[in-house]
């Protein structure tokens, strides 16, 4: 088993990290949120675009890299070091995934290509009001005239939804979860920033033209694989935000003067450091096992490990996250500080998909990740 990343995905790193570096320091990006109108920018999807990054796990006849989730993690990562705010989960881990999954060909050259370019932003609308993460408790209906559809019911909290040029939409037909393609144009949206300041919209569907994605009316395996990856993707997200608010804490603590001396002296403070170190580690590694698990055929063994992974994250996230602020005392409470906003993103990120109750009763449902 090959823990290191290759040559290859060094590379990638380090360009990814060059740019990010660059380009995306903490005070663009809260100019970025303040008072930019999209509150992302469209120059940095160029970057990414021109870095092969948006089209790539696609394949290369669809104008992707045709790498694999490995390279993914470790742009996430570097993405979560950075704060990004543009909508690569939305439109490249969610969208185009499923598009690259489930579709047709023809739908796939059709919209792949414009996806890698960065031409076209996607989206997945799936979760509605009282669903709580369940794949397959929606309400949105599809109704057939002919080789056409339309669509009829309202998606919440689309993460990318305010934006994107087509939505992948998910609604019933004949009681089985099938997969749509709607232009955003066709959709009623309202738009907001969530907590971690990424864009979203709610989406109303009335009567809304539609195609169907791929030739099957039954997505749920293609939902719940891309699920698998995206959660895997978030995790190495994580682990690069809580990386970051690490070294901003130990960095705080050796320049923060108290009583004439750097507060990183006191040992009591220095044992709070320490387990954080500790949480970081343990979520880097989970973050690797999540990533290997998504090579198990077996999909219960997949996510169950997958959960699990994201589970001991999501934890550690948290310790990081209010160890970091409570060292850093009133200022990292400030918009203006960029701790808080890595505490904002990891606790979305432990909301997304999953909370972790219900990772955990999926987790232990057949007796946990490690049998008796």
């Amino acid at each position: 088993m090959e823990l290191d990343l290759t040559d290859e995905q060094k590379m990638l790193t380090d360009a990814v990290n060059s740019l990010l570096e660059k380009r995306y320091d903490a005070n663009t990006r809260l100019d970025l949120l303040e008072k930019d109108d999209l509150g992302w920018s469209r120059d940095m999807w160029k970057q990414y675009a021109e870095l092969g990054l948006l089209g790539l796990t696609f394949d290369e006849q669809y104008g992707g890299a045709g790498m694999g989730v490995g390279e993914l993690s470790v742009v996430m990562e570097a993405f979560g070091r950075a704060l990004v705010l543009e909508p690569f989960v939305a439109t490249v881990v969610l969208g185009g995934a499923l598009v690259a999954a489930a579709g047709t060909p023809e739908q796939k050259q059709e919209i792949l290509p414009g996806v890698a370019g960065g031409d076209t932003l996607l989206a997945f609308a799936h979760t509605e009001a009282g669903s709580r993460w369940s794949i397959t408790d929606i309400t949105t209906t599809a109704t057939q005239s002919g080789d056409s559809y339309t669509l009829s019911g309202e998606k919440v909290a689309v993460l990318g939804g305010d934006v994107a040029d087509r939505l992948i939409v998910s609604a019933l037909v004949d009681g089985s979860v099938a997969l749509f393609v709607v232009d955003g144009s066709d959709v009623v949206r309202s738009p907001y920033k969530m907590q971690d300041g990424l864009g979203g919209a709610d989406v109303l569907l009335a009567d809304t033209p539609a195609r169907l994605l791929g030739t099957s009316t039954d997505a749920l395996e293609h939902i719940g694989s891309v699920l698998d990856v995206a959660t895997a993707a978030l995790c190495a997200e994580a682990v690069g935000a809580m990386e970051r608010m690490l070294w901003l804490t130990v960095d705080y603590l050796k320049t923060r003067v108290q009583f004439g001396q750097p507060i990183s002296v006191f040992q009591a403070l220095q044992f709070r450091a320490a387990d954080m170190y500790v949480a970081y580690e343990q979520a880097k590694s989970m973050a690797i096992m999540a990533r290997l698990a998504l090579a198990d055929d077996d999909v219960v063994e997949r996510r169950r490990a997958v959960g699990a992974a994201k589970v001991q994250i999501d934890l550690s996230s948290r310790k990081v996250g209010q160890d970091a602020i409570q060292l850093h005392g009133g200022i990292g409470m400030t918009m203006e500080y960029p701790v808080g906003h890595y505490v904002k993103r990891t606790a979305v990120i432990a909301k997304t998909f999953a909370d972790t109750d219900t990772l955990l009763e999926t987790v232990g449902a057949d007796g946990g990740l490690i049998k008796p």
